[in-house]
């Protein structure tokens, strides 16, 4: 899609501003419906499109991306723009300064549309922990669109975006991808930036691209990648244009599949992911049988570690530097001098306030697994076991390239179906949180749907592959696209 629209810019045949402004008008008739948007940007993005279009009209060359109208998640900053990441605690939030992510995105000419809902600070498979509302499936509007990046997936799939970007820490971008029926990517630790981003999870953080193909998100991967003197964890990517690497020749190359996993499907469901096995082998792969016996834990050390560090990370939203203050006393209508207000009291208010149900959750786990008497029996051994998957997936990925297994457990859930029941929203990532756990890189494709009260919702599979093997893994990807 991005490659046609470049066409069509260079030749003329359409400009920027109208393209954007297409864009802006199916914002205003969808989006009262889906609630993709938190913030638009119409002047910025007019802006930046008017500057393209005077480029062409120069005679200058633009690259792909350029000219081209996408969104950003609201836990990403654009500067001079709301950056809520879907909390009231940063309600009335302006970023200082662009995410690296978003500024190699504005020094290669893409155009911002807006911010994106999102599942408060990320924390939510579903966006319906966000503190402005939930987004709904563009497919259903009765079902989640997933989450966290709900927004980002559902703009582009009901086409209010061309490309977006989303965060994934545990399946972030991969899940909603998947319920909604677009690709999502996320790529290797350290191949992107994660500077201007809002920490969630350190240790599993990762932004990427959300587009309606593969050859789109590697597009974008290609913009926004490499490495960042803002970020010790980021690596150089060499200017890799990975859009390059898409032959659609995945001939002799080694899939390896899970039997349990596609054994706990529904049948339907598994029926599917059969078929997307079967097609791989017409086309040359090899389709090996794998055995990872520690990946059964995956799902338990990712929510003892991930809390551990939402804890940290949540301590610097305390009403004094920046965003929300609550001051209960203040409200009550006794006067300070009468009642002097402690420091303490003041973190307490803001972030009883502030913060949603999901956010305390996850700071009130985390801080109880790293308390005194806590942090052996809980995090030490949560890492201890992470390093045994790791070694699980060194010795696997000796023998195959890549991975495949199901990206969601059953197609988009009908909106409160699990808001009650935090266990059964945390099994939504069962099949992603193992490449978070590693940081290798992992892309979720649409394979069909199934049907669902009379509807046909989409469903995607996942591919993982090795640690800064997105070339192999877009490539495979591509390849069942075009099949």
């Amino acid at each position: 899609m991005i490659r046609q629209l470049h066409d069509k810019l260079i030749s003329k045949e359409i400009t920027s501003e109208q393209l954007t402004l297409d864009y802006f008008d199916a914002i205003e008739k969808k989006d009262k419906d889906i609630f993709a948007y938190l913030t638009l940007t119409k002047d910025l993005a007019i802006a930046q499109a008017k500057k393209v279009d005077d480029k062409i009209n120069w005679g200058e060359k633009i690259n792909l991306i350029e000219g081209i109208p996408g969104a950003v998640k609201d836990v990403l900053c654009v500067e001079g723009i709301r950056a809520t990441g879907s909390s009231k605690i940063l309600d009335n939030y302006i970023a200082p300064y662009d995410a690296t992510v978003v500024r190699k995105l504005k020094e290669n000419g893409a155009v911002i549309l807006g911010k994106t809902n999102c599942d408060e600070f990320a924390m939510g498979s579903s966006t319906e922990n966000s503190a402005y509302g939930a987004t709904k499936n563009p497919h259903d509007l009765e079902r989640v669109p997933g989450g966290s990046s709900g927004g980002s997936a559902a703009a582009v799939a009901a086409d209010e975006a061309v490309w977006a970007l989303g965060t994934d820490t545990g399946g972030s971008i991969r899940q909603p991808a998947s319920l909604c029926g677009i690709v999502g990517l996320k790529p290797t630790y350290g191949r992107v930036s994660r500077y201007g981003l809002m920490a969630m999870a350190s240790s599993f953080d990762a932004a990427g691209p959300m587009t309606k193909t593969v050859e789109d998100a590697a597009i974008v991967l290609s913009t926004i990648s490499g490495q960042d003197k803002y970020d010790a964890t980021s690596a150089h990517s060499n200017d890799k244009k990975f859009e390059d690497y898409l032959t659609g020749d995945v001939k002799d190359m080694k899939i390896g599949i899970i039997k349990e996993y596609l054994d706990g499907l529904e049948t339907e469901m598994k029926k599917i992911l059969e078929g997307v096995i079967e097609k791989y082998k017409k086309m040359g792969a090899k389709i090996v049988e794998i055995d990872l016996p520690y990946n059964k834990y995956a799902l338990p050390v990712y929510y003892i570690i991930q809390p551990c560090e939402v804890s940290s990370n949540m301590a610097k939203f305390d009403g004094v530097k920046y965003g929300l203050r609550v001051d209960d006393k203040k409200d009550s209508g006794v006067s300070d001098f009468e009642l002097p207000k402690t420091l303490l009291e003041t973190y307490l208010d803001t972030r009883k306030y502030g913060l949603g149900a999901e956010v305390k959750r996850r700071i009130m786990i985390g801080t109880y697994a790293l308390s005194s008497g806590y942090y052996e029996a809980y995090y030490l051994r949560a890492q201890k076991v992470r390093s045994l998957i790791k070694k699980d997936f060194e010795r696997v990925f000796e023998e195959v390239d890549l991975i495949l297994t199901p990206t969601t457990t059953g197609p988009a859930f009908k909106l409160g179906e699990k808001t009650d029941d935090p266990l059964s929203m945390y099994l939504e990532d069962i099949f992603t949180v193992t490449a978070n756990i590693m940081g290798v890189p992992a892309i979720s494709v649409p394979a069909g749907t199934v049907e669902k009260d009379g509807k046909q919702l989409p469903i995607g599979f996942q591919l993982m592959g090795k640690w800064f093997d997105e070339e192999n893994l877009l490539r495979a990807a591509h390849a069942w696209e075009r099949a």
